[in-house]
């Protein structure tokens, strides 16, 4: 009986399992009805913070061009509609609460399993959405002022009319092509872009792109540089893929604004580069800006409005001319010669001013020549560039001497519209036999700087857009290479940059110089047959992996050959015939792993290695016993230098090896007892000037040497990581400090007494950096090796409390501490409390103008006391940043009644100091800022005004004042003890610029003083909701003009970039910001990738605030963390 009832109660309770579950299900929905609720709300908010995390991906993911996965978009879609359901149970709960009918068993049934359905839902979606990293790398567009400098712009008559015409084209709203014609020479490409910058102030366009065309156009080139200045990453292989990218990008992002210019081509196809049709173009807000010399082109592309930029009339001709000339002409005579002389310059700019600086300097007689020489080469038919070309022969004929004639056709071999490196150009020219007279390369560099200069000054060269390379204009090119083509022993084969694939047919075998530069050539022919060629160029060929081992048997002329950015893996041994070989390149041959061949080439006297790959230099090298210069900087693979290779070297004078080896007198792995090169054999050549080395660590310096350097420029970094050439920061020989830089990680009495003698003490520039036991900068002052000193920075030492403690030396009484130093840069300096400690000798300091101070947390009081503020006589520059507990920048208490200060400060600049309550503290009487003309303040979370009203008055000169980001800023001007309110008047003020100030309301917190600003011209107020002041404010004798400048701009107006810090920390930064990660980059050379952030606020108050955090060391950690644009969502009244 028990079997029986134990059968049956078995199923039954398995039956009433079954019957409760959904009756406690049931129940669970009354029951927890609030709980649930509750919790839903939760899930709503961390689905809808997914959402939004993977919308801001998406919106970047487009931007960049790319499409988006369809499952994240399906994910999106579900994620909106589950969100709006969820949200509308939610609002059906809160309307029942308000109802008082949650109390109804049967209503909290129904709505409670809805609730529970949609958790499952919300929690199903979550686990969906987790999609792998999108790696997006956030790449900012490109300004069209970073681009160019407008300040030399003259705008004469015919320029003007051009330019009204081109505006007014931009504003209608049917035309999408514009073309601008005019002859070679006359300005199109400098008016172009004034235009583009203005139509950029004016609002017309929110991108301004310029591509560069050439006769020979590589499109994946000119589609880089749209894409470059459209923030867009292209990595595609084909010009169709790139161009579909390109295409997409330029119509997601609207009212773009397409500079092509100097378009040859009537065949161009602009869609095939990217560019969108007609239609697209104006769907997209978006206009094609294309200049030419030919009419004819501006048809075969379809221009809607056609603009010729004619030249200049007479009258302007003769202004320029005469500007140029830089000449007062004695008599009528004169006169007429030099009207009759700019008439035949038919009114191009090019020609005005290359034959008025030609003939500047000469007499009447000479004027008279050169306008019979014009006159008799003018051609007969002027519908080409026939009258630029002749002026620039004229030009060309009037320079003085064969080398500066030799050298301005060289330049030419150079690709169009290309920037020139000054360092190639000068080792083409010796190697080709030029600047020959001087003793040394150092001598025939100086030459060759003063002809570049008189080149530039002939106007026949261009300043580059760094001071290492120069341009040439594309006119003057063809000019150029028309010469070398007509002039005996100037034969020139110039095809560079013209996207060859094959050896071109055309190679004449009088050629005295080919350049086949920055092509796509893969194979050469066999052997070249040029018995006449001096210069052989065909570096940047990145197609190119192998040289037949005949093809330089007949080149025994040969003086300079470059092969660098080839993938060449071996040299040939026809290399070895080139016995008459002076310069070699071979940089950036990363296939390139033995040079050994190069041991024949005993003529060599340049070798330049840049950026290689070879792990060892070989011991053939030092067979090369006429060489002069070595450069193998860059090479972060070579590990073994054989001793005794570079003493071999006697002639050697210039020796470049930063960011490569380091380790000297270290053994060599797997060769016995053998060791590397020690330090000791540098010092062994005679006739070695100019050095740049890292050293591994201070003992590979050895104690003695045989023989002390005299080294003229040097660049010594002693530091155990070997750091790459793109990184080293302070070396730049041309700099003011540049030519003798000693950067260490130790003290000087760590460095042998000889080393300190030919270096430490010559030095002008020394950079102590991560340097263990520096304690006390006069200590190293005091051993008497700093004495002529201009530059110092100091960097990362953390033992340092004070940077100079005058009561802790043993100096002689009264003896002046740093009297020739000019600049000072202390940054990064943890413990570092105090700047200086104890009165320094009278004297001291008294020549440096600038002072740098940069994230050094431990200052709480203010940065320059008063027994340091009396010594800074001279100073110029003042630059504080990162210091998060700096509370007043100057503290005058303790100065004498009559001791006045700041009276040079000229510019100064107060960045990201959190605590800062006020900039002066103390009596304002010894405050004297009457020469400060640039003033910088941002990121000072604490400060209320800017000065009070008395060390105001003394501003007398201020001419730019930019405030931005300072949260409790309200005025400029705050009130002080004891004044008069008499009016301030800030006579030369002409620029305001007032951004992301919440609490900013007036330019003076006085209720009677008036503050007058006659000069003012510029005001620019962004996101300052409570600011009250008018342009009337400030009596201004002149119209002021309000965001004039479109763009949000940060900094002196010179320097036209968008704001950007950048700070280094040993943990991440909780800066109290709302960031949303956009992705990652892989960074190479580095082992952590840099992450890119947005702040959250982007898309719902437009905020343009972006952050990009790279680790950048891992013991002890460091991270890089650099912000990008200011965050206007501060000002929002959303703001969280």
């Amino acid at each position: 009986m028990a079997e029986i009832v134990s059968g049956l109660a078995s199923p039954i309770v398995q039956l009433g399992e079954w019957l409760w579950i959904p009756v406690k299900r049931g129940l669970s929905y009354m029951i927890h009805y609030k709980k649930n609720i509750q919790s839903l709300k939760l899930q709503v908010e961390k689905l809808e913070a997914m959402k939004n995390g993977y919308q801001e991906i998406v919106r970047a993911v487009q931007m960049n061009g790319e499409d988006v996965k369809p499952e994240i978009q399906i994910w999106l879609q579900d994620a909106n509609k589950a969100i709006a359901d969820a949200t509308q149970l939610n609002n059906e709960a809160e309307e029942a609460a308000k109802n008082c009918i949650t109390g109804s068993l049967g209503w909290r049934y129904t709505l409670g399993k809805k609730v529970m359905k949609k958790k499952v839902a919300l929690n199903k979606l979550q686990e969906e959405g987790k999609f792998e990293t999108i790696s997006v790398p956030v790449m900012r567009p490109i300004e069209i002022e970073s681009t160019m400098s407008t300040n030399g712009f003259e705008a004469f008559a015919a320029t003007r009319q051009a330019m009204d015409q081109v505006m007014k084209a931009l504003k209608d709203d049917k035309v999408t092509v514009i073309g601008v014609y005019g002859m070679g020479g006359v300005g199109k490409t400098t008016m172009v872009k004034n235009v583009g910058v203005q139509a950029c102030r004016d609002g017309l366009f929110d991108h301004v792109i310029m591509a560069v065309f050439t006769q020979n156009p590589n499109l994946m080139k000119i589609q880089g540089q749209l894409s470059d200045m459209l923030g867009l990453k292209l990595q595609e292989e084909t010009e169709l893929g790139r161009a579909c990218r390109l295409r997409n990008r330029i119509l997601r992002a609207k009212r773009t604004l397409i500079i092509l210019d100097d378009i040859w081509n009537t065949l161009l196809d602009l869609i095939s580069i990217g560019i969108p049709n007609h239609t697209e173009l104006q769907g997209c807000n978006s206009k094609v800006l294309l200049t030419t010399r030919r009419l004819n082109v501006c048809h075969a592309m379809e221009s809607h409005v056609k603009i010729p930029l004619n030249v200049l009339s007479e009258g302007d001709s003769w202004n320029l001319f005469v500007k140029k000339a830089g000449k007062s002409f004695e008599s009528a005579a004169f006169i007429n010669i030099a009207r009759k002389v700019a008439r035949e310059c038919a009114g191009l700019p090019i020609a005005l001013i290359a034959v008025a600086r030609a003939l500047g300097d000469k007499d009447i007689e000479e004027w008279k020549e050169a306008a019979r020489q014009l006159e008799m080469s003018r051609p007969a038919n002027l519908e080409d560039e026939g009258d630029v070309l002749r002026c620039i022969k004229l030009s060309y004929d009037y320079l003085k001497g064969e080398d500066a004639k030799s050298c301005f056709l060289l330049c030419s071999l150079f690709p169009e519209d290309g920037k020139i490196p000054i360092q190639d150009l000068f080792n083409y020219w010796f190697g080709n036999g030029l600047f020959r007279d001087g003793k040394t390369l150092e001598e025939a560099r100086a030459r060759a700087h003063s002809v570049i200069k008189y080149l530039k000054a002939s106007s026949l060269l261009l300043d580059g857009e760094r001071k290492e390379y120069v341009r040439m204009h594309d006119v003057i090119r063809d000019m150029a290479i028309s010469i070398a083509l007509s002039e005996q022993g100037h034969e020139f084969l110039v095809k560079a940059g013209w996207e060859l694939e094959d050896w071109p047919n055309d190679v004449d075998e009088g050629c005295s110089a080919i350049s086949l530069k920055s092509n796509c050539i893969c194979k050469l022919p066999e052997e070249l047959v040029c018995p006449r060629l001096r210069i052989l160029l065909i570096d940047d060929n990145l197609k190119l992996k192998k040289i037949s081992e005949s093809f330089f048997r007949s080149l025994n002329a040969l003086r300079v050959l470059d092969l660098s950015s080839t993938c060449i893996s071996s040299l040939p041994s026809s290399l070895n015939l080139l016995t008459n070989l002076q310069t070699l390149h071979l940089d950036s041959c990363w296939s390139l792993k033995d040079i050994s061949v190069l041991r024949e080439l005993t003529k060599l006297e340049i070798l330049s290695l840049k950026d290689s790959r070879f792990e060892e230099l070989p011991r053939e090298i030092g067979n090369l016993a006429n060489l002069r210069l070595l450069d193998f900087a860059g090479n972060t693979m070579i590990h073994r230098v054989p001793s005794n290779v570079i003493s071999r070297l006697s002639r050697l004078e210039e020796l470049y090896m930063q960011g490569s080896f380091g380790n000297f007198g270290s053994r060599i792995e797997g060769a016995g007892e053998e060791t590397n090169v020690g330090f000791d054999e540098l010092t062994c050549l005679s006739y070695l000037s100019n050095l740049t080395v890292q050293i591994h660590s201070a003992e590979c310096i050895p104690e003695n040497v045989g023989f002390h350097p005299n080294w003229e420029k040097f660049y010594i970094l002693i530091k155990s990581q070997t750091i790459p050439l793109h990184k080293v920061e302070y070396y730049d020989f041309s700099s003011s400090y540049g030519s003798r830089i000693l950067a260490l990680d130790t003290t000087i009495n760590n460095l042998p007494s000889w080393f300190n003698s030919a270096v430490t003490e010559r030095a002008k520039k020394i950079v102590y950096k991560e340097c263990r036991g520096l304690i006390n900068i006069i200590e190293e002052y005091a051993i008497e090796r700093l004495r002529e000193l201009m530059s110092l920075h100091v960097e990362s030492c953390h033992q340092m409390h004070s940077l100079m403690n005058y009561t802790a030396t043993n100096l002689v009484p009264n003896k002046l501490v740093f009297k020739n130093l000019e600049e000072l840069c202390v940054s990064n300096m943890n413990e570092l409390k105090e700047l200086c400690v104890g009165d320094l000798p009278d004297g001291s300091l008294g020549n440096l103008t600038l002072l740098e101070v940069k994230k050094c947390h431990a200052f709480a009081n203010a940065l320059l006391q008063s027994n340091l503020l009396e010594k800074l006589v001279s100073l110029e520059v003042l630059i504080v940043d990162g210091m998060k507990s700096l509370e007043y920048v100057f503290q005058s208490d303790g100065l004498k009644p009559e001791q006045t200060v700041m009276g040079k400060c000229r510019e100064m600049k107060l960045e990201d100091l959190p605590a800062l309550r006020n900039i002066w503290n103390g009596p304002a009487q010894h405050a004297t800022f009457h020469n400060l003309k640039i003033l910088t303040v941002a990121w000072c979370m604490k400060l209320k005004n800017i000065f009070t009203e008395d060390v105001s008055r003394c501003l007398s000169q201020l001419e730019e004042l930019w405030l931005s980001e300072c949260d409790c800023l309200e005025t400029i001007i705050g009130p002080s003890e004891g004044a008069l309110n008499n009016k301030i008047i800030l006579p030369q003020l002409n620029y305001l610029s007032l951004q992301c100030l919440p609490r900013f309301k007036s330019f003076y917190s006085g209720a009677s003083t008036d503050v007058e600003c006659p000069s003012m011209e510029h005001l620019y107020v962004h996101y300052c909701p409570e600011c009250l002041i008018s342009t009337s404010d400030f009596n201004s004798r002149k119209e002021v003009q309000v965001n004039a400048d479109q763009q949000v701009l940060f900094g002196p107006r010179k320097i036209k970039a968008s704001y950007s810090m950048t700070r280094e920390t040993p943990t991440l930064i909780d800066d109290g910001y709302a960031w949303k990660n956009c992705g990652q980059d892989e960074i190479p050379g580095s082992d952590h990738p840099r992450i890119y952030y947005r702040c959250i606020h982007k898309f719902n108050n437009d905020c343009q605030a972006t952050k990009e955090v790279q680790k950048f060391r891992d013991d002890p950690p460091m991270y890089e963390t650099t912000y990008f644009g200011i965050h206007t969502c501060r000002a929002h009244p959303n703001y969280i």
